[in-house]
């Protein structure tokens, strides 16, 4: 099982308890040094007040979340989109983020135009790419459950962000995250497809009585996933980045202590990951 060299945690694991500077020391206190930011969390922090904490304990951080957004805007709302896009850029640079993950977004207010929705996701990070290039910042393309389709990622398989990395070439790769694609019977060669465009792999769990699409995942090794086998495909496609625990959990683990939630993330990266 990898060590706690290689475990990073994201943010959200933690949201409702901690803000991001205490995140950061809460998370050094148990001996983390990766993290990915939430741009919520960062904006209350400020960034510059943000990069120097981050660097000051020595943090990695694997993601910027999120960006993207794209396939449900029309109108001013897709300007709006692009705009936001933009300042997520620059924000990730300043805070030496190792991508900027970009969740694609789902169907317009009113439409069923799915067809439409993706080709508005590929034109969206192509009209970010130049300045993300220009600025060092990797795009991390994260393919979400079909469940979440309508409403938050209509790039619903690892297939389909390989695609968009195909046509939009250099400076997009993907964000593999179990609970999104542990399903997908085309899972071992879109891994291998995607190869040293993974970007990021985050690890949680799916439960089999869920009970939220969203926001009830389990940690790792109290669901059905087989992660360690994910992550040795990932690592054999060439990843050699960080393991990042994310978990949404409205009803569990962001009720708990923190530092208990800090522990359990250790204890289960080291037996179930």
């Amino acid at each position: 099982m990898p060590g706690i060299e290689k475990l990073a945690i994201n943010q959200v694991t933690t949201r409702d308890q901690w803000t991001l500077r205490e995140a950061v020391e809460g998370y050094a206190r148990h001996g983390v040094r990766g993290i990915s930011v939430w741009r919520d969390k960062l904006a209350d922090c400020g960034v510059a007040d943000a990069a120097s904490l981050l660097g000051d304990h020595g943090m990695t951080v694997t993601g910027l979340c999120r960006g993207g957004m794209f396939g449900g805007s029309d109108g001013s709302g897709w300007q709006a989109a692009i705009d936001d896009n933009l300042k997520a850029v620059e924000e990730a640079a300043a805070i030496g983020a190792r991508a900027l993950v970009l969740v694609a977004g789902g169907l317009a207010p009113g439409s069923k135009d799915l067809v439409g929705a993706r080709a508005r996701v590929a034109d969206g990070i192509a009209a970010i790419l130049p300045a993300a290039r220009a600025a060092g910042v990797a795009l991390a393309i994260e393919p979400m459950h079909p469940m979440t389709c309508a409403d938050r990622g209509c790039v619903t398989t690892l297939g389909l962000a390989n695609d968009l990395c195909d046509a939009l070439g250099e400076g997009v790769g993907v964000a593999v995250d179990v609970y999104h694609v542990w399903w997908d019977p085309a899972l071992d060669e879109e891994i291998a497809r995607a190869g040293r465009r993974i970007l990021a792999f985050h690890v949680n769990d799916w439960l089999a009585d869920t009970r939220d699409r969203v926001f009830d995942r389990g940690m790792m090794g109290d669901g059905v996933v087989d992660i360690p086998r994910i992550r040795r495909l990932v690592e054999r496609a060439g990843y050699d980045g960080m393991n990042e625990v994310e978990i949404f959990s409205a009803e569990n683990w962001w009720k708990r202590d923190p530092d208990e939630v800090v522990a359990v993330c250790v204890e289960r990266h080291e037996t179930a990951v």
